[in-house]
């Protein structure tokens, strides 16, 4: 019995054919990666201070209104609060001079002041009851500052990314059954079409409520499309071309709709202008119905041996080489149908306890190092600089990051090269509790070189993970897996919030985690030169505890009298 890569090598491992399938799937990764980190714009909060209507009063006076206050050792103005405005009308009707109401920080902390009038820190101060002024430094409209979602109403935002996610969360596990029940293609273009559309709606938006249910229906193809992409790509390609694809080519076209995000928000400063551009690369993606082949193991895997191979020869011919007239052969047990899969689904991941054990500790570890990974970004409006310079440098560094991944994952074992990259972005960003307050650019230095291990990890984890599951049921796994992933980063807006309590807290949470998914990961087996699996039972076993001999990486073939249901024999006619 031979595996799939021996039964099309006859295609050979880089060729047309390969090369505009990598072309077309790294445009559709395009439409998720520039949509992920929409939230950071589209629901950014500028600094603000409650509006003071001028009336007769004077700009010093105007200016006076605001309180100050002490913020991480800074003094800054209140951001909820002012003085009550009918007292500060009266001071200013009196024509005080403000130099004797200690109208400093410092002043205020002397008894007196720095005349004999009364402070201004000693009124009485009350509610934005006039609404708040935003800065437009950086952003001229947002979703927060159009529906004032701050102070009392600060909970919102997060709630609006934490639905986004949770869509992700929906779709992830949705598309993975709906794509190993009805194929990969559909499933692929039909997420694409969600985000691209909603993501569109969202700027017709007139209230908030409103739009975070489209921002969480839009979020419901986001992540769904990359996945159905990386299966995709990953059952038709075969051998280095498919580590290539896997670790590097499709990565790289996730991170460039990453890039030109920040630009975008940069250029269109208008929250609902960006949201129609957002849809624009799902545009372009809509000629892939007619050219993106459906995937050659999928069919198989489902009986439709004579669409697989009418596929492969049409490949063979776009790539000049010859195909044999008969591909595949089947062996039907009794009256059984060949589909095996139409049986496997969801509760297939928790049956038997070996495949439980390893969707179990993939869950964990992928919902740990995404929140991780997206809690970097979501803390980088804490540091100093420009905000879009800082989150260009930090989806930047997962171009080197990417490359080392790909660099790994062709020479070195899956597990160690993950344990190695995660072991760095978990130290850097522990070190960070170090730095944070008296070496901002040394702090930003450790969060990229944390940023990079993470990614450097979570680019091995995709291929490792692939490998791992079989065929019949590889995107339900990797689906579920990214399910996790989203919850992840569902949760990881709130990261930022536990800084109230303690301002190194969020980064001591997304080191510790990242250090609790290289754990885990120890019982992982290793998948390096192994063939994928393409049934359950030729699936590896679990590792026990590292110091016991390695049985999890012994021959994936099962005994004879394990082997159950009906099987696909791959043969290569020459």
């Amino acid at each position: 019995m031979q595996n799939y890569e021996d039964s099309v090598s006859f295609l050979g491992s880089w060729g047309p054919f390969q090369r505009r399938v990598i072309f077309q799937l790294c445009l559709a990764a395009i439409p998720s990666g520039y949509n992920i980190l929409s939230s950071l714009y589209l629901l950014a909060v500028p600094p603000h201070t409650c509006r003071i209507p001028t009336g007769n009063l004077s700009q010093e006076w105007t200016e006076a209104a605001i309180p100050q206050q002490l913020v991480a050792g800074q003094v800054e103005q209140s951001s909820c609060s002012r003085f009550q405005l009918s007292l500060i009308q009266n001071l200013s009707t009196l024509n005080l001079n403000l130099s004797t109401l200690g109208t400093t920080w410092n002043q205020r902390l002397s008894p007196l002041g720095s005349g004999s009038g009364p402070l201004l820190s000693s009124l009485k101060q009350e509610d934005c009851k006039d609404g708040w002024t935003f800065s437009t430094e950086h952003y001229q409209s947002t979703v927060v500052t159009e529906f004032n979602l701050v102070c009392e109403d600060q909970w919102k935002p997060p709630l609006s990314t934490l639905a986004y996610f949770l869509g992700g969360l929906c779709g992830c596990f949705i598309s993975g059954q709906l794509s190993d029940r009805f194929g990969r293609k559909p499933v692929l273009l039909s997420s694409i079409a969600l985000l691209s559309i909603f993501s569109s709606v969202l700027a017709l938006a007139p209230s908030w409520e409103l739009f975070t249910v489209l921002f969480f229906i839009a979020g419901l193809g986001q992540i769904s499309c990359y996945v159905v992409v990386f299966v995709l790509g990953s059952e038709i390609l075969t051998g280095p071309t498919r580590v290539l694809f896997s670790n590097l080519c499709l990565p790289f076209a996730y991170v460039f709709g990453m890039l030109l995000l920040p630009g975008t928000a940069y250029l269109v400063r208008n929250w609902r202008p960006l949201a129609l551009i957002l849809a624009l690369p799902g545009l372009a993606c809509v000629p892939l119905w007619w050219l993106l082949p459906e995937s050659p193991r999928w069919l198989v895997s489902h009986g439709r041996l004579r669409q697989a191979e009418v596929l492969l020869s049409s490949a063979a011919l776009e790539n000049c080489v010859g195909a044999p007239e008969v591909i595949f052969k089947t062996n039907k047990v009794g009256n059984q149908s060949l589909n095996q899969s139409e049986s496997l689904n969801f509760v297939d991941l928790v049956q038997t306890r070996n495949v439980r054990h390893m969707s179990l500790i993939l869950w964990i570890i992928w919902f740990s190092l995404n929140l991780s990974s997206f809690g970097v970004s979501f803390n980088m409006s804490s540091l100093p600089g420009n905000p879009f310079v800082n989150y260009f440098l930090v989806l930047a560094i997962e171009v080197p990051a990417y490359t080392a991944g790909w660099l790994a994952t062709r020479r070195l074992p899956r597990r160690l090269s993950f344990i190695a990259f995660s072991v760095l972005g978990a130290l850097a960003l522990l070190l960070v509790q170090i730095t944070l307050q008296a070496h901002p650019d040394l702090t930003l230095s450790l969060v990229l070189l944390g940023r990079f291990g993470i990614q450097a990890g979570l680019s091995i984890l995709y291929t490792y993970s692939g490998e791992l599951y079989p065929t019949v049921i590889r995107n339900t796994a990797l689906s579920s897996c990214a399910t996790f992933s989203r919850l992840g980063s569902a949760v990881s807006p709130y990261i930022l919030e536990m800084g109230v309590w303690y301002e190194l807290l969020p980064w001591i949470l997304v080191g510790s985690l990242s250090v609790f998914g290289v754990v885990l990961s120890i019982f992982l087996p290793e998948t390096f030169t192994h063939p994928l699996p393409d049934t359950i039972q030729q699936m590896a076993t679990m590792r026990k505890w590292p110091c016991s001999s390695s049985t999890a990486d012994r021959d994936r073939k099962p005994p004879e009298d394990q082997t159950t249901g009906p099987q696909v024999i791959w043969t290569a006619h020459f």
